[in-house]
Formats: C-alpha cells, sequence, structure tokens
C-alpha cells in the first residue's frame, strides 16, 4: 500500500498524540515565530485588555519593549498607573476593534487631524472621545484635551517607528459609531463617559470582509510609516462581557472570536510581515478545561497568562530558557481552580456590566 502524506506527519500534527495524550503544559511545536529575530528587537504592544498581560511580560523579561510615551520625571507608579501610562506604548487606551487601530493609524500620519474627533465636556471636565478613561477626572478644556490626544497620536507614531514587531491583540467584532460623522467609539458613549444619542451612535458588527478590509488597510499604513516592521496578531481569549447582536452572549463570544481568529490566520498566511500567535486556542480549547478562566468564566486567571507567555516568548526564540518555567506552572496545575489572584487590568468594557439589571 502507498503511504499517504499523513504518514510522515510529526506526532504533533495528530490530536491524540498531540493533544489528548498530553497536558496543555506539554504541548511540542506549539508555536514558532516566522521570523528570525535579533534578542535586542524592540516591540510595541496594543490592541485589548488581554494585550497589556504582553506589555508586561516584556517589562519583567527585561525585553526591548517600547515606551513611547513614558510618565513625567518623579511621577510614582501608582499614579502614573492611574493615568494609564505604561499601559501600552503610547496612551491610546484599550483598542478594542481594527476599525480603531485604523483611526490611530490615521492620526499618528497626521495629528492635525485630532482637532476633528469629539470631545465631551461633563460637569466643567473634559473627556476624549478616544480615550474616555484616560484621565480618571477628564481634562481641564477642549484645548488640553485635543493637545493630549496630539501628543499620544505622536507617541503612537513614534511607537511603530521605533518597532521590530508591532504586536497588536484582537479583541471584539462589535463596537459603537458615529451615525452621522463615522467616528469610532472605543466604548458606546454613556457607558463611561458622554451620553448616549439614539439617533447618533449605532451599533456595528463588523463582519469578516470588514474586517479583514480594515486589517489589511492597517498593514499598509504600518509598512509606509516602517517598511521593515512586522506584525504579530493574537486574539484575546477574554470573552466579551456583554452583546448588543440579537444572539446570546455566549453564541455571539464564539462568532466575534471565529471571524477575529480567521482574518488572523488568513492575513499571516497572505503576508510574510504578519504572523499568528495563538493565546486564544491555548486558553480556550477544550482542552484546557476552563482550568485558565477565573471564577467569572471570562477574565484570564494568572496560570493562563503565565503559560501563554511561555509559550509566546519560547517561539519568538530570543535565546530564553523557558523550559524550567512552564515544568513549574505544570507542577501546580491541580492548584490552578483554587486560586483566585487576577491581574488588575485597565479594561473600559468591564464598565458594561453596570448596566446589567439581572
Amino acid at each position: 500500500m502507498t503511504p499517504t502524506p499523513y504518514a510522515q506527519l510529526a506526532a504533533h500534527k495528530f490530536w491524540r498524540t498531540g493533544v489528548s495524550q498530553r497536558n496543555v503544559t506539554e504541548y511540542e511545536s506549539f508555536w514558532s515565530s516566522k521570523w528570525e529575530l535579533p534578542e535586542s528587537a524592540q516591540f510595541s504592544t496594543y490592541g485589548s485588555c488581554f494585550a497589556q498581560h504582553i506589555s508586561r511580560a516584556l517589562k519583567e523579561r527585561k525585553l526591548g519593549w517600547v515606551n513611547a510615551e513614558e510618565a513625567p520625571l518623579r511621577t510614582p507608579e501608582a499614579l502614573a498607573k492611574a493615568y494609564n501610562y505604561s499601559v501600552f506604548s503610547s496612551r491610546t487606551g484599550n483598542i478594542y476593534t481594527v476599525r480603531q487601530l485604523l483611526v490611530w493609524l490615521v492620526l499618528a500620519n497626521d495629528p492635525t487631524q485630532c482637532d476633528i474627533i469629539e470631545t465631551w465636556e461633563q460637569d466643567g471636565r473634559f473627556y476624549d472621545s478616544l480615550r474616555p478613561s484616560i484621565e480618571p477626572d477628564g481634562f481641564g478644556s477642549q484645548a488640553e484635551t485635543l493637545a493630549s490626544r496630539a501628543s499620544t497620536a505622536r507617541a503612537f507614531g513614534q511607537s511603530i517607528r521605533a518597532s521590530n514587531v508591532f504586536i497588536f491583540t484582537l479583541g471584539m467584532t462589535e463596537g459603537w459609531e458615529n451615525a452621522a460623522s463615522g467616528q469610532v467609539y472605543p466604548m458606546c458613549p454613556g457607558t463611561t463617559r458622554g451620553v448616549f444619542d439614539a439617533q447618533n451612535h449605532v451599533f456595528k458588527n463588523y463582519t469578516y470582509p470588514e474586517v479583514k478590509e480594515d486589517l489589511e488597510a492597517a498593514v499598509k499604513i504600518l509598512r509606509q510609516m516602517n517598511p521593515d516592521i512586522k506584525v504579530l496578531l493574537t486574539v484575546s481569549p477574554v470573552a466579551m462581557t456583554a452583546t448588543m447582536s440579537e444572539n446570546h452572549v455566549l453564541s455571539a463570544n464564539s462568532y466575534s472570536k471565529s471571524v477575529l481568529r480567521s482574518v488572523a490566520g488568513d492575513m499571516a498566511q497572505a503576508h510574510d510581515n504578519v504572523d499568528y500567535f495563538p493565546s486564544y486556542e491555548l486558553i480556550s480549547s477544550a482542552p484546557s478545561r476552563g482550568l485558565f478562566y477565573d471564577d467569572n468564566m471570562r477574565a484570564v486567571a494568572r496560570e493562563g497568562v503565565d503559560l501563554a507567555m511561555e509559550y509566546f516568548f519560547k517561539g519568538l526564540n530570543l535565546g530564553e530558557e523557558v523550559d524550567e518555567q512552564i515544568e513549574a506552572i505544570h507542577a501546580h496545575i491541580d492548584e490552578m481552580i483554587k486560586r483566585e489572584e487576577a491581574e488588575e487590568l485597565a479594561c473600559e468594557e468591564m464598565g458594561l456590566e453596570a448596566s446589567n439589571a439581572s
């Protein structure tokens, strides 16, 4: 009998030998970057809440994390954190959708366009509609709001030009736009700041073609700003807090993550400068048995974050010794359900839960 091509496959290509007969901490050849990166590689990080874990992991390992918008000199660490410094590579706040990413790329190329984006006034304080939670107490004036937005736009551009790798975590397909201007919002106006207007604020659930088109445009602009930059995509395993679609939140979350995962995979196959790291699969797939989620079954537990980051850095081939760290996680896997520790992330989407009257 002539052997089929499957006879030549490695063990990790089969479900039985690659998954069911292994613990999730023992996956072989789980992921390897398609690029050869120097140990001095510089990374910028943006995206949804889960992206903050990547920022922290890069800093903890003293690797090249780009911080293009640092807090003012001598600012206490707690105060800097409260004002969203050193969360992402500039103070964009969470970027949940690719359409939001496109807005920031446009502003980075032309910061003068920052003036046409909405500002919101409430009780004598001013808030940035692109970053409603960036200043806990708001800004003192509209001019101050616009100046801060422009400063972040410039820093965003600087982080791109200073990076070898632009890491973007895709979060959701659901978002909100202004019906008249087309402006994209990070959150539904009125949930954190601003006032909801049913006539002007419209819900959008971006489809696969829309997300793909937006991401193609984003990669093109990134290459224009930095011809050598590489784009590493991930999909956040953090489930959505609420859905405005017609579906149950469980089904809506599956749709959203499936679209993002499909787009990311197709982009990685189509472009040599785009790659995908499967954090979503590692945390949320059935073999993980839900062990890597907190009790709310939405937020990722610290053990899950640690495991994802170890596979991430191992796959980057930067010369780090991570096998012992993965074994240490494996040794404590029986205690995962009992642990309640969770990272405090700057996650505006959690504000939606305040609307839950049930």
